[in-house]
């Protein structure tokens, strides 16, 4: 088996990676028109979901730059046709070139790009940016995560009483009805990146994350470093933690939260919650 990439080589990455994604960021942020529609051509995949000439455009660019950079590791992204090849591999690129379409073609800001490095069936290296916003996430699997450049930190709740929660409303519904009477949840509109949505509990202005079923490893892998590495948890919902590069890289539902609230959003969504 190939040897782990080592610390002073991801040392040396980081800089070649950060300026990979602004480049990214610069190809896919002329199509965005904030409140309108995009200028980019749009065509429905199989299933009915949309994809622009934007997401093309970053994932061939991505796949080329990434490649280049990291010729061993194999390869998994949303625009990008499957190569099981990548199962059992040491090292893969998840991408998702455009996270959050359907935001990014009705002119709604919380899109994102997200890049991830697995090692081992474990991320390695994660990179949320948001174009739009001029935010960018990034962590290193042990040197903790950041944004845009400042260390992040999940929020530290002792109880769930009074969190800040966001998701698709029939998992709030079940997770206010679960936590007891009167939970006093502050209620967030929905994130519809993914990636960001996970990235906005690391960065601790959204305590609880929930994200519905058939999530798919790209809208996730990214961020959930940054998450653990700020001091949170992507799991589902019986506590399991999230596993990359399956055969089927598929999701059922889960949740983001600091680890201090784990076991509470648990105990909660089966019903036993108290609030406190």
């Amino acid at each position: 088996m190939p040897e782990p990439i080592d610390e002073a080589a991801i040392s040396a990455l980081m800089p070649e990676l950060r300026a990979v994604m602004r480049e990214a960021a610069d190809i896919a942020r002329p199509y965005f028109r904030e409140g309108g529609q995009t200028t980019a051509r749009i065509w429905s995949k199989a299933g009915g979901s949309p994809v622009t000439e934007a997401d093309v455009a970053v994932d061939t660019f991505l796949k080329i730059r990434l490649s280049e950079l990291v010729p061993r590791a194999a390869w998994l992204s949303e625009e990008t046709a499957d190569d099981p090849a990548r199962i059992g591999r040491d090292l893969v690129w998840i991408v998702d070139p455009i996270d959050g379409t359907r935001a990014f073609l009705s002119g709604h800001p919380d899109w994102s790009i997200a890049v991830a490095l697995l090692s081992q069936g474990e991320p390695l290296i994660g990179f949320v940016h948001a174009p739009a916003l001029g935010t960018a996430y990034e962590a290193v699997r042990g040197r903790g995560a950041t944004r845009d450049g400042a260390p992040i930190a999940a929020s530290e709740p002792s109880a769930l009483r009074g969190a800040r929660i966001t998701g698709p409303k029939p998992m709030l519904d079940r997770l206010t009805r679960g936590a007891g009477p009167d939970p006093d949840f502050t209620r967030i509109e929905r994130i519809p990146s993914l990636a960001l949505r996970l990235v906005r509990v690391a960065d601790g202005s959204v305590d609880v994350g929930l994200v519905s079923s058939d999530a798919r490893d790209w809208d996730l892998a990214a961020a959930d470093l940054v998450l653990r590495e700020a001091g949170g948890t992507v799991c589902d919902l019986a506590g399991q933690p999230t596993i990359y590069n399956k055969a089927v890289p598929v999701h059922g539902e889960l949740l983001a939260a600091p680890s201090s609230l784990r076991d509470p959003v648990l105990a909660a969504w089966g019903g036993r919650g108290r609030t406190v």
